[in-house]
């Protein structure tokens, strides 16, 4: 496992798109995230292509079942040799337990953390939902939970990074999408921040996109990211 901080999200309909753009990063330099899309229509093999090239795999589902049904899932995904997957805190205490006896059985084990409130939410999404609680609140009871189901931490915004770090402590993991370099566009993010702010919120990993995917030289604007995450490491 390689020690960079960004995660690629390989946000792409098909394989050739997603294999051309890796082709052109380096896996000392970062790793992947695949989604729900790309992992719909390629499946495991592209999870395996992608660990056979070197790059530690976020896989993304964000699975949200029944206890059991996650469980199987998620060491379905471990027998992947995936480096980290997640599930949806909403589930609730049981879905997770389970999932983490799951992985405390198999012969890889993953990270395994949950999403809370997902980035493109605020607070009138939530209430729209019938949930009372801001998103701080929102997040840091889901992010306390997950902890307290044995995790080993949560997708959250950065900008709510530096409470849970200080609520749960530096070794939680975080991990942020809504990382938007600066002069970056927003896209469909609502709560952002630059890497650099990121890191120095307490983030441990940022999730990014479209700063590279769509760069003109992915490579070279992976680098001045990592340059700009190095600076405050």
């Amino acid at each position: 496992m390689n020690n960079c901080r960004v995660v690629v999200s390989l946000d792409f309909p098909d394989a050739k798109q997603a294999i051309d753009l890796c082709q052109k990063l380096e896996p000392t330099a970062c790793k992947l995230k695949i989604g729900k899309e790309l992992f719909t229509r390629e499946g495991p093999a592209l999870v395996e292509r992608f660990i056979n090239m070197g790059f530690d795999v976020f896989l993304d589902l964000k699975y949200h079942d029944i206890p059991n049904t996650v469980a199987s899932a998620c060491r379905a995904a471990a027998d992947l040799g995936v480096w980290m997957l997640n599930v949806h805190a909403s589930g609730g205490r049981a879905m997770m337990e389970t999932a983490c006896e799951a992985l405390d059985k198999s012969t890889h084990k993953p990270l395994l953390i949950a999403v809370t409130v997902l980035t493109s939410m605020g607070d009138d999404d939530l209430r729209e939902i019938a949930i009372s609680n801001s998103v701080d609140e929102q997040v840091m009871l889901l992010a306390q939970l997950s902890k307290s189901s044995g995790l080993d931490g949560v997708v959250c915004s950065a900008k709510e990074a530096n409470h849970i770090s200080t609520e749960l402590g530096e070794k939680f993991c975080l991990v942020t999408p809504g990382i938007r370099p600066v002069n970056s566009k927003k896209d469909d993010q609502k709560r952002i921040m630059t890497p650099a702010e990121a890191i120095a919120a307490g983030s441990h990993y940022l999730v990014i996109g479209r700063p590279i995917t769509k760069a003109v030289e992915p490579l070279v604007a992976l680098s001045a990211i990592n340059a700009e995450i190095n600076s405050v490491i």
